[in-house]
């Protein structure tokens, strides 16, 4: 087996996680929240078009709720169904790790990471490849960055 089509069945793959979060997405349907700090972001890519509203729900430190809705291409669909795997539950400074890392694996024009931060982005490591193509990073980007703001709100309610 030569190392192309090797790739080629890793890119595949990759393809295959992305639809099938875009198929099914996790945390879809905006949550009515109960909780001491909330917040909720929207965004929209003026390039494409794509909006996600996310709603997040902190107690202390921990991410207790997250959810959202949204309308757009299957990348940035799939994005936030990961990102809603990947820190749900989490504390905020492991959410933000893990931001970190995802962003990382955007500039990195589709070369992977180091094994550390692959495994903790699980399935967002599937985004790889979207790294070589500068406007579907937005896409990708565009529930991460709604994450980033909500809890920026949320935590104004805390004070």
């Amino acid at each position: 087996m030569s190392t192309t089509s090797g790739s080629s069945g890793l890119e595949q793959m990759y393809q295959q996680v992305i639809m099938d979060h875009a198929r099914a997405p996790h945390g879809r349907g905006l949550v009515d929240l109960d909780l001491p700090a909330t917040g909720e972001s929207h965004q929209v890519n003026t390039t494409c078009g794509d909006e996600i509203r996310l709603r997040v729900g902190l107690d202390g430190d921990r991410i207790s709720s997250l959810s959202w809705e949204g309308q757009g291409c299957s990348i940035s669909q799939a994005s936030v169904s990961v990102l809603h795997e990947l820190v749900e539950g989490e504390s905020l400074s492991e959410a933000d790790l893990t931001m970190d890392a995802f962003r990382e694996l955007m500039q990195s024009k589709g070369e992977p990471l180091d094994d550390e931060k692959e495994d903790l982005l699980g399935d967002a490591t599937a985004f790889v490849g979207v790294g070589k193509y500068p406007a579907r990073i937005k896409c990708a980007m565009l529930g991460w960055m709604a994450f980033k703001d909500a809890v920026i709100q949320a935590r104004k309610d805390e004070s």
